[in-house]
């Protein structure tokens, strides 16, 4: 029953990069960021075990993406993945075992703490550190492209 409930609310917090949105609800996300419907967020995992679960990593990649810090991963099934190895991001994650991330602000817009404050459900003690984005690599089956 607890698991169901996390499932759907939306954290205010410090992650690995910058203060965002975390939830397992995309769909709420969305609305609240008024972004396009069609546009994939990052997935942020606890684990590389959760990785393994959710999808398959090209053999090519395996070794990269389990020696990366701050490094988002397009895969070749378009969707994006992030093991996080922050510790204080990961009392969260270790809870939900994965959950999108975006940043809390409108879609193309600044950061706006009472925006962001009113649109969570859940306020986790933020510390507002802005640090540099993550990486974002996309991998095929033999390729790989460095996006930013």
């Amino acid at each position: 029953m607890q698991r169901e409930l996390l499932s759907t609310l939306v954290f205010l917090t410090q992650t690995d990069t910058t203060v965002g949105f975390v939830s397992q609800n995309s769909r709420k996300l969305t609305r609240i960021k008024k972004r396009p419907p069609h546009k994939h967020y990052i997935k942020a995992l606890n684990s590389l075990d959760t990785l393994k679960r959710l999808t398959r990593v090209p053999p090519l990649h395996k070794r990269m993406i389990r020696r990366a810090k701050q490094t988002t991963f397009i895969l070749p099934d378009g969707h994006s993945y992030r093991v996080i190895k922050d510790p204080h991001h990961l009392l969260l994650l270790d809870r939900l075992q994965w959950a999108y991330t975006t940043s809390a602000n409108l879609s193309d817009h600044p950061y706006d703490e009472a925006f962001a404050k009113s649109h969570a459900d859940i306020l986790v003690q933020t510390i507002h550190q802005e640090r540099a984005p993550s990486r974002i690599i996309k991998l095929g089956h033999h390729t790989m492209q460095r996006i930013r």
